[in-house]
């Protein structure tokens, strides 16, 4: 083997740069058909896209239009039209039902000069002008619009005169015990609780209810100013979410320039991702319980939730599923009968397999489409493993919804026919590797494709007829031609017997490999081994069109999977001249729910083990540098990463880790999810519970702290100061146990990121760190 001459730190940065620069695709949407002098129909197609800008250390979003010509079964004609815009300030959009107005939430910069805050502006965009331009932060009737896909909605009443949103509940103000109460000196309606002057009441097609005229839950009068509670804590809802506490419901009068806040929910609820019900007679909306505490909620499909129902004509909120069970994701069907939602048990591991039900909203009977698939078997259906719904996924019948998930190491769409539960691949036919639904509108389908060497692209379709849905003809619209020099496979593996789980056996696992195929490392390449965390892609898409960070394969775990997608880090390796192993061991999303079920009580064993072989299977099976050998991981990755230099330290030459799991038992008490220490470790769980010392044991002897004694490689952490998920206090304890023992050990700590590290500046020096200390101490 000549040994790969080694990059110099320019040659790795342009690398880098060069493959940052791939856009991710996030939004489409479909304008309405309009018909040409010929009789011809067409229509646009507006997306939205996130780069990288490393000048900027930012994330810019831009967009860029498409023409759709076709005859209702075929596209007969795409093509782009202009050039792409760069998008500035914009939160949220939503184009309203008819396609004639846009709703856009914007932050607009204050003035450095006048010392002003950020403000959030809400507007209403005709075709060709804007025609309203509501100041919120001036209207002062809540606090910041929440423009998370957790919470968030923007969403038009069918009668396009009313704008939904959440929006951080109004903060009382505050007063030291010491505050002055001279009138002359403090005389503002808010500090002395005068009353302020009431909205007009809102009117959605029906008289406003009551005898006073207020609307049902709207704001009232603001009350005494209350002492002694400035520095009241406030709990929020965790890493990512750190700013949202109490979200409230918020209406929208766009004739009336008015807003009312919904008031009459209950109060151990926090509602979100809210839409207006059939013949805008209420919202529908999930509500959280947080009591007796808010618990980490990003990435935890395990939360306790409902749907809800609040009357507007007499300010009632009704249940409209179980209230034992964690339910979001609720999308109304286009003729306003059903709505179909994802539901998951509460508690248990955080991404579970899910059931599909639905509810109809005139029988007002539920049920379930999709069951949870215990046991992925090849060409059947997977089940469902996704964070949410396409925010426009019903077909134009009504009976159909399309969606996507992993099916293995793969990530497909399926067609679901909600009244027998059929499922149909959309993607048989297609090229193999990670699609997403991003929209269907009038059996318009627009979908994102992309392979691990090949970055994303825009791909459209007509949907076929029932029973036809297999033959859909897949155009693209924008291409992205693979990367050179990368090749891929997926690797599947069966545990020995001895390493059979005792009440889940026959479980299978796989591992997507990459490896370079040019260059001096190309014939036999050192190997980088990644087993995931959580959350390795986006959501297509979500009813706010919010927009979600740029895949990371590093954050939370372990029930998640690599799908054979587009993802910068292992790619820009592969071009470095490593092999990279993806490894999804059981445990991992898209093999059933008996794999998940595997994991919680084996973690630190069954999934160390699981990597481990398939690291030594595939030294076995491939043409690799068996003495070169290095792990990459983040969060529950980082965590396997330290289990296997301290369990195998003889297979392994090096270790990056970012955020990672170090000690269960340390962690336990400062994270948001204290529930995932002890269900991974197979212990129960109640908001009560404290661990009694055997307890304690059990965290500690399942935490790869405990083989810290037998490391014997270098070791490179990078953690995020801001990072609630996995404390970087975790990390810390790591690094101080490696250097009292002389491992060679560095350490790099990132202000104002969170558990990914998904900022540009953040990412962008964690991969040269990164892929420079591999090729330092792999002597490539």
């Amino acid at each position: 083997l000549v040994p790969q001459v080694p990059l110099r730190t320019e040659e790795l940065s342009e690398l880098y740069r060069e493959l940052s620069q791939h856009p991710g695709l996030n939004v489409a949407c479909l304008g309405p058909d309009l018909t040409t002098q010929y009789g011809g129909k067409y229509c646009s197609l507006y997306t939205e896209w996130l780069q990288r800008d490393l000048a900027r250390a930012e994330k810019i979003k831009f967009c860029r239009q498409y023409l759709l010509f076709h005859d209702g079964t075929s596209i007969v004609y795409s093509a782009p039209v202009g050039t792409c815009s760069e998008i500035k300030g914009e939160l949220l959009s939503r184009e309203s039902p008819s396609g004639t107005l846009k709703a856009v939430l914007r932050k607009v910069p204050g003035k450095e000069k006048e010392k002003e805050k950020e403000k959030q502006f809400l507007e209403v965009w005709d075709q060709n002008r804007k025609v309203k331009s509501i100041d919120l932060t001036a209207l002062d009737k809540h606090g910041s619009v929440y423009d998370d896909d957790q919470f968030g909605c923007l969403a038009w009443s069918h009668s396009e005169t009313h704008l939904l949103y959440v929006a951080e509940k109004k903060r009382p103000k505050t007063e030291s015990f010491f505050q002055s109460k001279d009138p002359e000196l403090d005389t503002s309606d808010e500090d002395t609780g005068q009353p302020q002057k009431e909205d007009a009441p809102l009117k959605v097609g029906f008289t406003c209810p009551g005898t006073d005229g207020v609307w049902p839950g709207g704001c009232g009068a603001d009350r005494a100013v209350p002492q002694g509670e400035q520095f009241m804590y406030h709990e929020d809802w965790g890493e990512t979410l750190t700013t949202r506490s109490v979200p409230v419901l918020c209406i929208l009068d766009i004739e009336g320039n008015s807003i009312s806040v919904l008031e009459d929910i209950p109060e151990h609820l926090s509602p979100g991702q809210a839409f207006w019900s059939p013949e805008d007679t209420g919202v529908v909306f999930v509500g959280w319980w947080h009591e007796p505490f808010r618990l980490g909620l990003r990435y935890c499909t395990n939360r306790r939730s409902a749907l809800f129902y609040m009357d507007l004509t007499g300010g009632k909120c009704e249940l409209l599923s179980e209230d034992t069970k964690a339910v979001w994701s609720p999308r109304l069907s286009p003729d306003g009968c059903r709505i179909v939602y994802l539901e998951n048990d509460v508690l248990g591991p955080h991404q579970q397999c899910s059931r599909l039900r639905m509810y109809d909203w005139y029988t007002k009977q539920t049920s379930t489409v999709l069951e949870a698939v215990l046991r992925q078997e090849w060409g059947a259906f997977p089940g469902i493993y996704c964070g949410a719904l396409p925010g426009m996924c019903w077909a134009a019948d009504s009976r159909r919804i399309l969606l996507d998930t992993a099916q293995r190491s793969h990530q497909d769409m399926f067609v679901v026919d909600t009244a027998t539960g059929a499922t149909t691949l959309l993607t048989a036919d297609g090229p193999r590797g990670s699609w997403s639904v991003l929209t269907i509108d009038r059996d318009l389908l627009v979908a994102r494709f992309s392979t691990p060497s090949c970055p994303p692209m825009l791909k459209v379709a007509i949907l076929p007829a029932a029973g036809h849905e297999a033959q859909a003809q897949w155009i693209c619209l924008q291409d992205a031609p693979p990367v050179p020099g990368i090749s891929w496979g997926i690797h599947t593996l069966q545990p020995p017997p001895e390493q059979e789980h005792p009440q889940y056996g026959g479980l299978d696992f796989d591992a997507i490999l990459l490896r370079p195929t040019e260059g001096p490392t190309a014939q036999k390449p050192p190997l980088v081994v990644m087993p995931h965390g959580k959350s390795l892609s986006p959501p297509c898409c979500t009813p706010t069109g919010q927009h979600h960070p740029l895949p990371l394969p590093f954050a939370g775990g372990p029930h998640s999977v690599f799908t054979a997608g587009w993802m910068l880090y292992p790619a820009a390796l592969c071009c470095v001249g490593f092999a990279v192993l993806l490894v999804n061991y059981r445990g991992s999303l898209g093999f059933g729910q008996d794999s998940v079920a595997s994991l919680p009580g084996n973690v630190g064993m069954q999934d160390v083990r699981d990597v481990q072989l398939c690291v030594e299977r595939v030294l076995q099976e491939e043409v690799l540098d068996a003495s070169r050998v290095a792990l990459v991981g983040g969060s529950h990755g980082g965590f396997l990463a330290c289990h296997l230099i301290g369990q195998f330290p003889d297979t392994y030459r090096a270790c990056v880790v970012r955020n990672p799991v170090v000690n269960i038992a340390s962690m336990v008490a400062t994270t948001d999810i204290p529930d995932w220490c002890l269900t991974e470790t197979g212990l129960p769980y109640t908001p009560d519970a404290l661990p009694d010392p055997a307890q304690w044991t059990e965290m500690l002897h399942k935490s790869p702290i405990r083989y810290v004694d037998r490391v014997r490689v270098p070791v490179l952490l990078m953690l995020g100061e801001d990072d609630r998920r996995v404390p970087p206090k975790q990390g810390l304890e790591y690094y101080r146990a490696l250097r009292a023992r002389g491992i060679p050990t560095r350490l790099l700590w990132y202000p104002g990121n969170s558990h990914a590290l998904a900022g540009v500046e953040a990412e962008a020096d964690g991969f040269m760190n990164m892929a420079l200390w591999l090729l330092k101490h792999l002597e490539c």
